[in-house]
């Protein structure tokens, strides 16, 4: 019988500019699928807070301070390398000059995505990102 995979619990942030474009950026070389498309955000540390985590991430990764995060869906996508649940929060506010710290890249998008290849576990969230817009289901 195999043992049942531990979930690695993440912050991630969906942070969306006033005309509605979304931020992306790449996963860093050295990291599992590097070079793919993600929304930014990392591991909840033990005794964190979602939010405390995510602002702590949003900071490390793009040198931000984010106002509120507005937490919005959770989800859970099984990877080969971690089974993570991901606890996705709305950002609409935030401070400082972005720097990609961690030599990725970074780019604002309009739905649907011009960016490819997305991160899997991302593709639930830019659907209901979609509906909420009244836009098609993204088929990335």
């Amino acid at each position: 019988m195999t043992e049942a995979r531990k979930h690695t619990e993440v912050a991630v942030g969906v942070l969306i500019r006033g005309d509605g474009a979304l931020l992306l950026s790449t996963r860093p070389e050295g990291k599992a699928y590097a070079g793919y498309w993600e929304f930014p955000g990392g591991k909840i540390e033990a005794g964190e807070t979602v939010e405390q985590a995510l602002r702590r991430e949003l900071h490390e990764e793009l040198g931000i301070t984010i106002a509120e995060a507005h937490a919005w869906k959770v989800t859970e996508h099984d990877y080969p390398h971690a089974l993570v649940r991901l606890h996705w929060c709305k950002v609409h506010a935030w401070s400082g000059e972005f720097e990609m710290r961690e030599g990725q890249r970074m780019c604002w998008q309009q739905l649907p995505l011009e960016v490819t290849p997305v991160l899997p576990g991302a593709m639930p969230v830019l659907a209901w990102l979609a509906e909420e817009r009244g836009l098609p289901t993204p088929s990335i």
